[in-house]
């Protein structure tokens, strides 16, 4: 019993020996990390705010804007380990150690993130272009370190790691796409008739756009009908909407007109014995 409480007694004298030694520069090492999550953002908002200035693009702007909200916060936590006593040398050689140990088991998001730097340096596409890689196609709605986020056009979200987008071919449509719409005429139809037909359903549609201004050509000569191509230009949102819209208004366009659109045919001849 004698025993027990004597080691309890030893263990909250030391116990309060550590507080009394340990506890006024654990708190001065907690003000210190406080003091640098306080000066980090109002660094980072002061960064931003001239980058913004400077026209950079804003993925690559939040990039550095972390990049020195990390750095400041690395300087107040090695100022906050001084506090403490900590020997800062040994520390930095376990974390080589353990740095590279954890890189050879994460060669992939290593890889990602490799990519990612390129692609926010590079800027091979932004945010808000539309762009097909990987047999993948959306508009581009988030670029990340280790992943570039894709809005499909059927409303789901497309999550490509970057490491399969660098070296890849890359088909980026920008902020516009064009249409490729083909309708094909008898070949008694008036040509000019119905391409002023469709040009003048293409100027009274509002999503599409006069500049760049509406390819209207003749296509093919096909079996059955003469095939004319029609590719204006609208607006990414605009494109599976226009199309669709498009297809009706010439059908509706030429019914009207009199332009008969014609059945595919195949004329067949049996020779027989004379």
């Amino acid at each position: 019993m004698n025993e027990n409480l004597q080691t309890l007694q030893h263990a909250q004298e030391t116990a309060i020996d550590l507080a009394l030694r340990f506890g006024p520069k654990l708190v001065v090492a907690l003000l210190i990390l406080a003091a640098g999550h306080f000066v980090g953002r109002w660094l980072g908002r002061m960064a931003d705010a001239m980058l913004a200035r400077l026209g950079l693009d804003e993925t690559l702007r939040l990039l550095l804007v972390r990049m020195v909200r990390g750095l400041v916060l690395a300087l107040f936590l090695i100022m906050a380990l001084q506090n403490l006593g900590v020997e800062l040398l040994p520390l930095i050689a376990g974390l080589g150690v353990a740095g590279a140990g954890i890189a050879l088991a994460m060669q992939g998001v290593l890889g990602n993130l490799a990519a990612g730097l390129t692609i926010i340096f590079t800027r091979p596409f932004k945010v808000g272009e539309y762009i097909s890689i990987a047999d993948e196609e959306g508009a581009v709605e988030e670029i990340k370190l280790f992943n570039t986020v894709l809005s499909h056009p059927d409303r789901s979200r497309v999550v490509i790691p970057n490491r399969k987008i660098v070296g890849e071919i890359l088909h980026n449509f920008g902020t516009l796409r064009q249409l490729d719409v083909v309708v094909g005429v008898a070949y008694d139809t008036d040509i000019k008739q119905a391409l002023a037909a469709i040009h003048d359903l293409l100027a009274a549609h509002p999503k599409i756009l006069h500049d760049p201004e509406p390819m209207i050509r003749v296509l093919t000569l096909s079996d059955s009908s003469v095939n004319i191509a029609i590719r204006p230009w609208v607006g990414v949102d605009d494109f599976y909407d226009a199309s669709s819209d498009i297809t009706r208004a010439v059908l509706e366009t030429f019914r009207e007109r009199g332009i008969h659109i014609p059945f595919p045919q195949r004329e067949v001849r049996l020779l027989g014995a004379a």
